[in-house]
This record gives C-alpha cells, sequence and structure tokens, in this order.
C-alpha cells in the first residue's frame, strides 16, 4: 500500500475534494428576521479554513498564491485565493467575518462561543480517504468536537453550552474525495464495492455522523450534496478528453449519492422530531454555474487561475511551475479541484437563501 500511495501522490495531483458551494451576500438577507449563536462545521476541503496547517498532511494551503484575496493577502490554509464557504456562512448569517479553525492556538473563547472548523482538507466518510491523504478523519473530528463542548462548559457552563448547541447551525461537507480520489482514482475500494455498493456506504456512515452529532446535542444540521465533480479541471484535464468535457462516469456517481443521502436526511427527520436535519442541494446550484457561467460574469469554467490548461496535472497550486491569472474574478475554478472566493460567493448566498427558513420552521 505504501507504495501504492507514493506513485500514486507522485503522479497525480494533491487531489482532493473540492465542490463546493455558495453565493453571496456580506451582511443577512432582509427577509431574515431571527440569529444563530454560533456555525460549526465538519468536512473537507470545501468547508476545511486552517486546520491541516497543524496536522502532518499532504493536503496543505499555507503558501502562496493561495489567500491572495483574502483579509491581509494571506495564506491561511484555505484551498482558494480568498473566503471559502464557511466563512461565508458565518458572515452570511451576521455572526462574524471567517470561521476558524478549531486547531488554531491561538483560539478565544469569543471564538469558540460563536463558531468553529473542524473540517480537514483530504478527508471523507471513507475512513480510508482520510488514510491515503493523512487528513483528519470523521471520527477524528467528532472527537474534537467532543472536546470543544468540555472547553464550552468550563467557560459558559453547561446550560448556555446545551443552547449554543441546540441553536446553532451545524454545516457538514464530506463525500467528494471518497467518491473522486478514493472510488475513482485508486483500486482500493473497487475490488470490494460497485458504485451502487459505495455510495450506500457513504450515505451510512453520513446518517451516522449526523446521529452521533445529534446525540451531542446539535439541533439543528445542514448537510451538503456533493457538486459536478466530475467538472472540475483535473478531472477535464485527465480525464475529459480533447475537448475538457465534464467527466460524466464522476458526475453520476455523485448524483446517486446525492439521491440516497436526501432520502436518508428525510428519514433521520422522522426519527429526531425536535431537530431540523436539513440536505442542502448543491450539484445543481454550482452546475448552473459552470454551464452558464458568462451570465455570472465568469470568463472561464473549465480551466483553473492557478494551473491553466495541461499544467492541471500538476500539484494543486504551486508558483513554481503553474501559471496563475491576473484576475480570480473572472475564472469558476481557482485551482484543480477548488472554485474561487467569487463562486463560492455566489453559491453560498443560493443556498442560504433557499435553505435557511428550514433549519427554523
Amino acid at each position: 500500500m505504501k507504495s501504492f500511495i507514493s506513485i500514486f501522490f507522485h503522479v497525480c495531483p494533491l487531489l482532493l475534494l473540492f465542490y463546493p458551494l455558495v453565493v453571496t451576500p456580506i451582511s443577512p438577507p432582509k427577509t431574515m428576521n431571527y440569529t444563530f449563536p454560533a456555525v460549526i462545521a465538519f468536512g473537507d476541503s470545501i468547508l476545511d479554513t486552517g486546520n491541516n496547517d497543524y496536522i502532518i498532511t499532504y493536503m496543505k494551503a499555507n503558501f502562496k498564491p493561495y489567500g491572495r484575496d483574502f483579509i491581509g493577502a494571506k495564506s491561511t490554509g484555505r484551498f482558494s485565493n480568498g473566503k471559502i464557504p464557511s466563512d461565508f456562512f458565518v458572515e452570511t448569517l451576521g455572526i462574524k467575518g471567517t470561521l476558524p479553525p478549531y486547531l488554531d492556538p491561538k483560539l478565544k473563547v469569543d471564538d469558540l462561543l460563536t463558531g468553529v472548523c473542524f473540517a480537514s482538507a483530504g478527508s471523507g466518510y471513507d475512513p480510508v480517504t482520510a488514510r491515503i491523504i493523512l487528513a483528519l478523519s470523521a471520527d477524528d473530528q467528532l472527537q474534537m468536537f467532543k472536546e470543544y463542548i468540555e472547553k464550552l462548559k468550563a467557560a459558559v457552563g453547561e446550560e448556555r453550552t446545551n443552547f449554543i448547541l441546540a441553536k446553532s447551525i451545524f454545516i457538514i461537507s464530506m463525500g467528494s474525495n471518497d467518491i473522486s480520489i478514493t472510488y475513482f482514482m485508486t483500486p482500493i475500494r473497487r475490488h470490494k464495492y460497485d458504485i451502487a455498493e459505495y455510495t450506500s456506504m457513504l450515505v451510512n456512515t453520513s446518517s451516522d455522523f449526523v446521529k452521533e452529532l445529534y446525540q451531542l446535542g446539535a439541533r439543528r444540521i445542514g448537510v451538503i450534496g456533493l457538486t459536478p465533480v466530475g467538472c472540475v479541471p483535473f478531472q477535464r484535464t485527465v480525464r475529459g478528453g480533447i475537448g475538457r468535457n465534464c467527466v460524466e462516469s464522476v458526475n453520476q456517481a455523485a448524483m446517486l449519492y446525492n439521491s440516497k443521502l436526501s432520502s436518508a436526511i428525510m428519514a433521520l427527520n422522522t426519527d429526531f422530531t425536535d431537530a431540523r436535519l436539513v440536505y442542502i442541494e448543491a450539484y445543481e446550484e454550482l452546475n448552473e454555474i459552470i454551464q452558464h457561467h458568462n451570465q455570472f460574469g465568469f470568463e472561464v469554467e473549465d480551466s483553473a487561475c492557478c494551473g491553466i490548461g495541461n499544467v492541471e496535472l500538476g500539484p494543486l497550486c504551486n508558483p513554481l511551475n503553474l501559471k496563475v491569472c491576473e484576475d480570480a474574478s473572472k475564472y469558476v475554478f481557482w485551482d484543480s479541484y477548488h472554485p474561487t472566493e467569487r463562486a463560492y460567493n455566489i453559491l453560498v448566498s443560493e443556498i442560504i437563501k433557499k435553505n435557511i427558513d428550514k433549519f427554523v420552521s
């Protein structure tokens, strides 16, 4: 296995999930007449605001040009040129400007009270996925969350902690790496599962993850579906042919997973009547931006700002051997896997507009 993984990372790009979602607001929508004490995020690079900076892993984004459009032009470990969905969720909901990573040693009590991020780039529901990239697994993230709860209790007491957990919004985004990397780019799982079986296994694990959060006190949980994973620049370059087309087999797998996930979340809602469990559609939202990019003000949808054309075979974004565009706002994708800040912003805005009422009704 070590030999395979070594070859895999040498030949293929630092792969990783990417697909996330997001839209645009900077202030809470005018129709929003309720507040949430915090946003708490779990998942992969779509939501990781820098936890991987503090662990040994293949997946890091704490170097230039990552973050060149972020506050202070800092490379914080976010896999984009600026803010990512985690940040836009807390910003749009009027909680704070960015969502800090839980592993940041400089965290203050106020940071804990208003939400933190447990996501780790390269992670997934399949434990094999995290082991391949040395990311924090889903179980690792749950263990950190339990530690976080104890820190809250020590700071503000059990009653206030229970209130924060019950009234905050929990966001989960995992599965992209499982399908696009572990399943389609390695033989590790294909000898045991066909894609129908594998997606069912992932959804079952996702349901268990949500149940565990519920048992720990969470009551407002949003689970984000996969985006069109087969349309990221890396997939187009490697498997999209001369026309750099989207890879339909990967997209079909994502849609199959989403269908099962949506049904699973509906079923959980019938079991946990005091909770608001929300399946968040992201596939069509991002696909709309990709397919009709000109209508959203983008000029390029099939290549990355950092790593243009066939150089997307290289690392996610390395200025030493990749081209970097001058204006990331013209691109849907920042690197081989992840959208630009502007694309994320547009995506999250739509997601919040269409789903926020479901967390309180």
